[in-house]
């Protein structure tokens, strides 16, 4: 595939396909089905470089590729050839990189290339350049429209171009920037790192504007202007590093190579050269932006393989696939949820990988050493190594206790658990390459480049089996779940089946040659890759010759091939560095079935180091936890108090707004009865007024219905009268329309027979007319197009009818008289296109006409054009002269300017002190600061707990008071007792009433109410327990987003200090300037009237505007920079005098204006 696009409908997607010539394919998204297939005999390139839907998804454009570089313009759907051109020059056909459609106008195409900047416009089935372009070329390397007349266009040297219908209105350098960039980090630069322009490879635009790739690892984002003419940059967003890689810094440095907006503008999408998909949403970048911070994009699943994949092996307790790559990482990927578990970049290239059983360890052949791994949870560690090096093939038997590695022409088997040499198994002569354990772990099928497929004896290391074929040079091998059959495929393009030593079938590809085997666990499939990247199943068991379907994936051929231990998935693996996995179905529907207790392994790998941190922190947080466990319970208290007080105040509240209610409900009632009485009253009245009133109605009405009748018999005495009139008047008219009608018919005829005459003159008129027509049809044949000549071929038609039809007329006159009226319609008809044909002919007249006024203006502007370049060659001259006599000017200067830099030295000096002064006076200030936000800590936790010491004081004077009332009222009573102390019946009965009043009603009225009130208490502390615990987590919330906000003020206040140091430094410097320029000038002399005279004469011989313009602008900026001094200063004075600061030990001088 060359290239890909889809419609602006999102319902179709075109891909171009390399081959004998070049292909287009177009499906359906909706129903994933093929919908068209384009290709052109006019192209003689192999490829199309480019596609573009048209806005209407209607029209679709390809750009062919070398050597003729044909631009193509379909109708898709009816596959049809609007217009072809070549877009490329003919002086060498540099190469064209990107077509687009206008989106707004199907018939305006934009094509960039080397040197290449084109507009093309669909008209009367042709592409016609438009907008011819006068710059230098350049290197154009992809465009995007930003409107319905702008295009942007991206250059190998770093610039963006805006073009306004084809001219050129902008132009933005992005490789001064990237340089700056540079210099500010220059130490830390790798030295890998491309230091020249960047290349602008992709762009892509959006409603705010579009985003660009400018260098390594970095997108730039231009939003509109607030004039929206132009646009300006806001900030750039760059692909992250890689943690898990050996050189970090490399993901840095990756080349994006395309990019894509969603449809909803809410994420874009980026290519990388590395074959790495990165995406970044649109709010994260706003955010980005107003918090000032750098950012950077996120995997848009996983990171994938950027080079060929040469391992790959299958787990039997976990749904786990690894894979090793020549961009040397390892992957771990589970192939139920299509995730990348675990990967890691090492130093030197993995040659082969092996996956054990348990889904635990790796076993992986690298360059220098095979190593044995863990897969940690978040981590792959080697924890024992292997001198073999460049191992190419390596795998663990299905038992997980032996593992055998290639290291050349010998396999070696090592225990998987004391890590000894078991056994060396040595015949092959060369190259071993592939190597399968048998099922039960009994036997080591290998194959080699030597031709052979030997069977081992795994346990013995002895040779039980042989097949040799010498002109074979085998690639792959796989062996039967029984054990008794192998299948072997090599470079002969066949695939063998062998058994006992012999091979027993040898089955021929088409001419295909076979990389790599795979048989199912079941025995029952069988599943061959080729050269070509397709993959065939093959029927099983083998017949000759072979039947099988082939189905394309990969672009190159496939290196390694494994089915899951369910037989339910096929992994494959190729050198075009992708891993595809297939869903196997077979026709009989029958698979594996798992046992349901069975599931996969959930265990994972964890360093005890690991642990005990975790442990450690674990700890940590619940002694936090404790601590705040034991601060919520003490405020919980406090609020316990607090609340009580509250309901017992709401309580009261709530009893005296009862009452109040209460009366004024009354008082309402009382006003009701009387308003219904007073409404009752009014109502009566008015029924009586109503009947008076209506009574005088009727009689008036009455009155006036008498004087109306008499009216009616006035008007209908008058329209009987009327009536008569006019039917005399009609028969009047009758009459005289009669005889109107005779004198019409008289006089119709006799123009019947003045335009038989002028029949006769309109067909001398029409025959002198056809020879006119045809001298100027052999006038205007010359740069006429197609539409002329059918016009022309139209006319003659009609002419021929109307000579036919006039000889008809001819001869029917005599018999065609009454049907005069039919006659005089088709005479006006063909009178008006006899007309029509008169007026086009006038017009293509008139069309010549423009087009030669067109020709002499256009030769007028190439004049007018040529003047003025001749006049700015001119006046280039000129300047470069002035340009020299300031060159000399600026000599003198400079020779001053250096005697003036060496009087500067000593004030410089002064200078740094003063700096260093300011330092420790800020220092001083920072640490007073720190000092007032503890003790205001300080303040706040005291008379927190002064509150809650008051409240609980005034609680137990509370309770004290009740306690004095009763014994008060006790006291009382007892001495109303006393006074009966002579009655002893009466004092019997009073303390009996004291007894009850006191003791029985109290313990009652307590064991009662004590139960409700821990009810209700209950019930409260539950209610503020969970209002505590809501309020804590917002409290908590608040709290951080606080410290954020602190932290950025602090550091906005570093930076606005940086920023004045700064300022002060610069001012410092141009007032020096200033001054030294003046006393090279001669301008503080008494008598400097000769130098101002000579300075009036430069500036106004060699006006600067530039320099003007930059004079004023520094004023201006001066004065804001002073402007915002005096306000920090009033600041800080501000918060001298509102915070108290400890005195220091010496008072600091004052801070000198500048």
């Amino acid at each position: 595939m060359t290239a890909i696009v889809v419609s602006p409908n999102r319902r179709y997607v075109a891909i171009a396909e390399r081959g004998e010539r070049g292909i287009i394919t177009i499906f359906d998204l909706h129903s994933l089905r093929r919908k068209k297939v384009l290709s052109s005999s006019e192209v003689e390139a192999k490829e199309f470089v480019s596609l573009a839907f048209s806005p209407d998804s209607k029209y679709l454009i390809a750009q062919g590729g070398s050597p003729d570089w044909t631009l193509v313009y379909w109708t898709w759907e009816k596959a049809k050839i609007m217009a072809t051109t070549k877009t490329s020059n003919p002086q060498g056909s540099p190469p064209i990189y990107q077509v687009t459609f206008n989106p707004q106008d199907n018939t305006q195409i934009c094509v960039v290339g080397n040197g290449i900047f084109k507009l093309f416009r669909y008209s009367e089935g042709n592409l016609k350049q438009f907008a011819f372009q006068k710059l230098e070329s350049q290197n154009y390397l992809c465009q995007t429209w930003v409107s319905d007349e702008r295009v942007v266009v991206g250059t190998d040297n770093g610039k963006l171009l805006l073009f306004e219908a084809g001219e050129l209105k902008n132009e933005f350098n992005l490789s001064m920037q990237v340089a700056e960039q540079s210099d500010k980090s220059i130490f830390g630069v790798n030295e890998n790192q491309n230091l020249g322009p960047p290349q602008i490879t992709s762009i892509v635009a959006f409603s705010k504007g579009f985003a660009c790739s400018c260098g390594p690892g970095t997108v730039a984002w231009f939003e509109k202007s607030d004039d929206k003419e132009y646009f300006k940059k806001a900030r750039e967003i760059k692909i992250p590093q890689d943690n898990n890689s050996a050189d970090p810094s490399k993901a840095e440095q990756q080349i994006v190579c395309a990019m894509a907006v969603s449809p909803s503008e809410e994420t874009i999408v980026v290519v990388t050269d590395s074959s790495q998909l990165y995406q970044i949403t649109m709010s994260s970048a706003e955010l980005g932006k107003q918090q000032g911070e750098q950012t950077y994009f996120e995997f848009l699943a996983q990171s994938f393989h950027s080079g060929q994949v040469t391992g790959l092996d299958v787990c039997l307790r976990k749904p786990l696939v690894a894979t090793c790559s020549n961009d040397r990482s390892v992957r771990i990927w589970n192939y139920e949820t299509c995730n990348l578990e675990l990967y890691k970049e090492f130093a030197e290239e993995a040659f082969s990988i092996a996956l054990h059983p348990s889904g635990l360890y790796i076993c992986v052949g690298f360059s220098d050493k095979l190593r044995l791994m863990n897969l940690l949870i978040d981590d792959i560690r080697t924890f024992k190594e292997f001198p073999i090096r460049g191992c190419k093939e390596c795998a663990f038997s299905h038992g997980g206790h032996f593992f055998a590695a290639v290291n050349s022409t010998i396999i070696s088997i090592y225990s998987s658990t004391t890590f000894e040499n078991v056994s060396n198994l040595k015949g092959h002569n060369g190259k071993v390459r592939s190597v399968v354990w048998s099922a039960d772990d009994s036997k080591i099928v290998s194959c080699g480049m030597d031709g052979a497929v030997y069977e081992w004896d795994s346990y013995s290391g002895k040779r039980i089996g042989e097949s040799v074929l010498k002109s074979c040079s085998y690639s792959g091998v796989t062996i039967a779940p029984d054990g008794k059959n192998t299948y072997a495929v090599g470079s002969d393009k066949s695939i063998k089946e062998i058994q006992d030593s012999q091979i027993l079938r040898d089955v021929s590809s088409d001419d295909v040659t076979f990389t790599t085997v795979a048989l199912s666990h079941s025995g029952r499939m069988l599943f061959c890759g080729t050269s070509a990247g397709t993959l065939r199943s093959i029927k099983f068991p083998l017949t000759n010759p072979g039947e099988w379907q082939e189905y394309q994936g990969h672009g190159k051929q496939i290196v390694k091939m494994k089915v899951t231990f369910d037989d339910l998935y096929l992994i494959t693996v190729s050198e075009d560095s992708t891993i595809m996995m297939w869903k196997i179905q077979d026709r009989e529907g029958r698979t594996i079935k798992r046992e349901k207790d069975v599931g996969w392994a959930e265990e994972i790998l964890i360093t005890k180091s690991d642990l005990e941190e975790k442990n450690s922190t674990m700890q940590e947080l619940l002694q936090r936890v404790e601590e705040l466990r034991m601060e919520n319970d003490y405020q919980l208290r406090l609020k316990d108090m607090n609340y009580n007080d509250k309901i017992k105040e709401l309580t009261e509240k709530f009893i005296q707004e009862m009452e109040s209610l209460k009366t004024k409900n009354q008082v309402l009632k009382t006003d009701k009865d009387k308003e219904e009485a007073k409404h009752e009253e009014k109502t009566a009245q008015l029924m009586e007024k109503q009947s008076n009133e209506v009574r005088e109605l009727e009689s008036a009405n009455n009155q006036k219905l008498m004087l109306e009748y008499e009216k009616y018999q006035e008007l209908q005495t008058r329209s009987m009268r009327m009536q008569e009139d006019y039917e005399k008047q009609l028969a009047e008219l009758e009459d005289r329309s009669n005889k109107a009608q005779q004198e019409l018919e008289e006089h119709y005829n006799s123009k019947l027979e003045e335009k038989n005459q002028q029949l006769e003159q309109a067909m001398d008129e029409s025959r002198q007319n056809q020879k006119e027509y045809e001298e100027t049809r052999r006038q205007i044949e010359e740069d006429a197009d197609r539409e002329i000549l059918d016009i022309k071929n139209k006319y003659e038609r009609r002419l021929r009818d109307e000579k036919e039809a006039n000889s008809r007329l001819k001869g029917e006159t005599g018999i065609l008289t009454k049907k005069f009226t039919s006659l005089e319609k088709e005479i006006d008809g063909h009178k008006e296109e006899i007309k029509k044909s008169q007026t086009e002919v006038v017009k293509l007249n008139g069309v010549i006409a423009n087009l030669q006024k067109d020709i002499l203006g256009l030769k007028k502007e190439i004049q007018e054009r040529d003047e003025t370049i001749q006049d700015k060659e001119k006046r280039i001259y000129d300047l470069k002269k002035k340009n020299q006599e300031l060159e000399k000017f600026k000599f003198v200067l400079d020779y001053k300017i250096k005697e003036l830099k060496k009087q500067i030295e000593p004030r410089e000096a002064d200078i740094k002190a003063m700096k260093e002064q300011i330092q420790e006076m800020e220092s001083e200030l920072e640490r007073f600061h720190k000092q007032n936000t503890q003790l205001e800590l300080n303040i706040t936790e005291l008379r927190q707990k002064l509150k809650a010491t008051d409240k609980e004081m005034h609680v137990e004077r509370q309770k004290v008071r009740d306690v004095e009332a009763v014994v008060k009222r006790f006291k009382t009573d007892l001495h109303n007792c006393v006074a009966f102390i002579q009655e002893p019946k009466v004092l019997k009965d009073s303390i009996k009433a004291l007894y009850t009043k006191y003791v029985q009603e109290d313990v009652t009225e307590t064991a009662t109410g004590d139960a409700e009130i821990q009810n209700e208490y209950s019930r409260q502390r539950e209610h503020l327990e969970r209002s505590v615990a809501s309020l804590r987590k917002k409290l908590a919330k608040d709290s951080e987003i606080h410290r954020a906000d602190n932290v950025r003020i602090m550091q906005e206040n570093v930076s606005l200090i940086k920023e004045i140091n700064d300022l002060r430094k610069e001012l410092k410097i141009v007032r020096v300037k200033n001054h030294d320029l003046e006393a090279a000038l001669g301008l503080h002399r008494k008598n400097n009237k000769d130098v101002s005279q000579l300075l009036q004469s430069v500036t106004s011989q060699n006006k600067n505007a530039m320099m003007e313009e930059d004079l004023k602008e520094k004023g201006k900026i001066i004065d804001i920079q002073r402007m915002e001094i005096k306000k920090l200063r009033s600041h800080v004075e501000d918060l001298e005098m509102t915070v108290q600061r400890p005195g220091s030990g010496q008072r600091l001088p004052p801070m000198q204006p500048v």
